[in-house]
């Protein structure tokens, strides 16, 4: 089960309940070596038959390093998400990319089962544990007490055959977005991202033509009611973040939605939460002749952000 993420000399595996008692040695080793908690930590009494018992229930996930468990997690439902519990890693190991591996093989099971997102209790009191989770594309999106609930949503991915296919998938995303959504949109030369928006541009019902804003690097549909405009942009020929800046697109952004083609590595800076969206086709390397070439596509939309966790992404694109 390892993947390109795991480290060198480490095995990332589904946990069986054959594993429970070292699961339970590293889960004791991992929480006994933090401070103390207020109200305290539950994690400390957790037993080899409590672990088996979750473990056959929901699985788990562990890591090991010259045949010994050096790091597992717990996993549970929580609603279309999973859940991650007690995460924990020997302390000899810590710090090494153990913790990451096994939540990214974690998130890898929550796709194939059809979950739409990941997510975790973390406590506010332990700023370096909430960072590691945020650095990992986790959001705080509820808290109780000291207790952060942190979740990711899963990337979303859709099949393209033809130009209208790519409209319809804009068209049905435009339903979910509001004043204020960015929108990052990669992809080759006529792969379908101008495609794409203007499906988005007549979901959201938006005036003017949606055309590549090539030459003009900035363009605003006004909405033709009460929803937000559209603001398409082309970072094609900026050459970085300061040219970006320079367009001044606070005040448009507020009111609209926004969509940067070729953003990727420059417009993250304009919203912490947002949509990267990758068109990629696949076969043929050449650009398309048309908005009709009909060689297959797939659309791969990343959520990023509170924003997009438990709002419907996976419904309205499938």
């Amino acid at each position: 089960m390892s993947g390109p993420d795991a480290p060198a000399g480490i095995e990332i595996r589904d946990a069986t309940t054959d594993d429970a008692a070292a699961m339970v040695e590293v889960i004791h080793a991992a929480f006994a070596a933090r401070p103390r908690l207020d109200p305290p930590s539950t994690q400390l009494a957790e037993t080899v038959a409590s672990v088996g018992a979750a473990v056959a229930e929901h699985g788990g996930v562990v890591a090991v390093a010259e045949g010994r468990v050096v790091g597992s997690i717990l996993l549970g439902v929580q609603g279309e998400r999973l859940g991650l519990r007690r995460v924990s890693v020997l302390p000899p190991h810590q710090g090494s990319g153990v913790a990451a591996a096994m939540a990214r093989a974690a998130e890898a099971r929550a796709a194939a089962a059809g979950r739409t997102g990941v997510e975790l209790l973390a406590r506010a009191e332990l700023p370096d544990n909430v960072t590691f989770w945020q650095r990992l594309g986790y959001a705080v999106v509820d808290r109780d007490g000291p207790y952060l609930t942190m979740a990711r949503e899963l990337p979303v991915t859709v099949p393209l055959t033809t130009a209208d296919d790519t409209r319809a998938a804009g068209e049905r995303l435009a339903t979910l977005l509001r004043a204020g959504d960015l929108v990052i949109l990669t992809g080759d030369l006529g792969a379908g991202k101008t495609t794409f928006t203007q499906g988005l541009g007549r979901g959201l019902g938006v005036r003017g033509q949606v055309t590549s804003p090539t030459f003009i690097l900035a363009r605003v549909h006004p909405s033709l009611g009460d929803g937000p405009g559209l603001v398409h942009v082309d970072a094609y020929r900026l050459g970085d973040v300061a040219e970006l800046d320079d367009l001044d697109l606070d005040t448009p952004l507020r009111t609209s939605v926004a969509v940067v083609e070729w953003g990727e590595g420059m417009a993250e800076t304009l919203a912490e939460d947002r949509l990267e969206i990758t068109v990629r086709r696949l076969r043929g390397g050449e650009a398309a002749e048309s908005l009709d070439d009909t060689d297959p596509r797939v659309l791969e939309v990343r959520p990023v952000g509170a924003r997009w966790v438990g709002a419907g992404l996976r419904s309205a694109l499938g």
